[in-house]
């Protein structure tokens, strides 16, 4: 399965090895392929068993493990590579246990880029398939070969054709909300409408599997894997349906309109002191100023409020600051996008809002970012 729904995920947050940079591109493979990788060499082995001996059936086995990922690097290096043709960030591609997804840091402009970038991995998945087709019929093969390309040409079909089922989040929901969005003009509208269907589509997935396994087509395992499957598809297109309610909040927010009334405070300043000093001020959050008056730290609210308050004398203000590095000092007039991509870039709790004249206008805080773009 592929996914090259935008995400918004810090490196820290990396689930996986790095592997290569393909086009630039950082590609990682989670943990959980080598476990996919080990069931699907364990349940290829018998196939693979009728062309050769053990062990090497294990090794034919466990090559078609990593040429069927190889497939599916290839889809989404497709997906981003399109995606960086119109100037959109890709920040990375990761395998894991369904597939593969494209980190594509913004969403297509139009309508038609959007179609492009969804369809450029399914169109690929099906040329390999009609590659491997032609290779079996026009071309000698030796009897492993012929196994594997036979295997994935019937892999590449199915991955292809079932990305182009139409819902969220496959590769067919963000055709569809192409459509849509052509149709409209409304892409939150699109996005809803595509994500419905995706959640449709779930529920589809786990009664055909019901349905085969009552018919003894495979029994429990069956319905374990459509479960699965149908979990990770309604997962998706909630997750879109919820973005999108948000996304259409984003030109809402503006950074002077949710500053905080800072204090300033001197550097060795007690805790209490300088909380005495907000308080009375009705400031919503201290900043530690150096000698020369400039700031040089924000001191952090969860901090202060994780210090009891018989200590507060004993603490100096500026040992619960955070220092302002560059990514921490804003412009006060950034609104809309621009302040969700400042905020994303050097992730924090407070950020520092200045004049265009440098001047300190006040404090912004994440959590009154996101409060205000959860709000019902």
């Amino acid at each position: 399965m592929a996914d090259s729904t935008p995400r918004d995920r810090g490196p820290s947050q990396r689930p996986g090895i790095l592997m290569g940079r393909p086009f630039g591109i950082p590609v990682y493979v989670s943990p959980t392929w080598f476990i996919v990788a080990l069931i699907i060499t364990v349940m290829f082995e018998p196939t693979a068993l009728r062309i050769v001996d053990r062990p090497q059936s294990y090794l034919v086995a466990f090559l078609y493990a990593v040429l069927l990922y190889g497939s599916v690097l290839v889809h989404e290096l497709s997906h981003s590579v399109v995606a960086r043709g119109f100037g959109l960030p890709v920040r990375a591609i990761t395998l894991h246990v369904l597939g593969g997804v494209s980190e594509i840091e913004r969403e297509p402009r139009t309508p038609g880029r959007e179609f492009a970038v969804a369809a450029a991995g399914p169109a690929l998945s099906l040329a390999l398939a009609a590659g491997g087709y032609a290779l079996l019929h026009f071309v000698g093969l030796p009897p492993v070969a012929e196994l594997l390309v036979e295997a994935l040409t019937a892999a590449n079909l199915i991955v292809g054709v079932f990305n182009l089922l139409p819902g969220l989040p496959l590769d067919g929901g963000r055709i569809v909300r192409a459509g849509v969005w052509k149709l409209t003009g409304r892409q939150r509208a699109a996005t809803v409408t595509a994500g419905w269907i995706g959640r449709a589509l779930a529920l589809a997935v786990l009664a055909l599997s019901a349905g085969v396994s009552a018919t003894g087509g495979g029994r429990w395992l069956t319905v374990l894997w459509g479960a699965f499957v149908a979990s990770f598809i309604w997962m998706g297109a909630s997750e879109a349906i919820r973005v999108a309610v948000l996304r259409e909040r984003i030109p809402l927010l503006n950074a002077r309109a949710l500053a905080r009334r800072a204090v300033r405070v001197p550097q060795n300043l007690p805790l209490a002191e300088a909380v005495r000093r907000a308080r009375e001020a009705r400031a919503g959050a201290i900043v530690v100023v150096g000698h020369e008056g400039d700031p040089v730290g924000i001191v952090s609210e969860n901090a202060v409020n994780a210090t009891p308050e018989n200590r507060r004398p004993w603490v100096d203000a500026d040992a619960l600051t955070r220092a302002l590095d560059p990514g921490l000092i804003l412009p006060a007039d950034l609104s809309g996008e621009d302040l969700l991509t400042a905020l994303q870039r050097t992730p924090a709790t407070e950020y520092l809002l200045v004049e265009p004249t440098g001047e300190m206008y006040g404090v912004l805080a994440t959590e009154d970012v996101s409060r205000t773009v959860a709000r019902p």
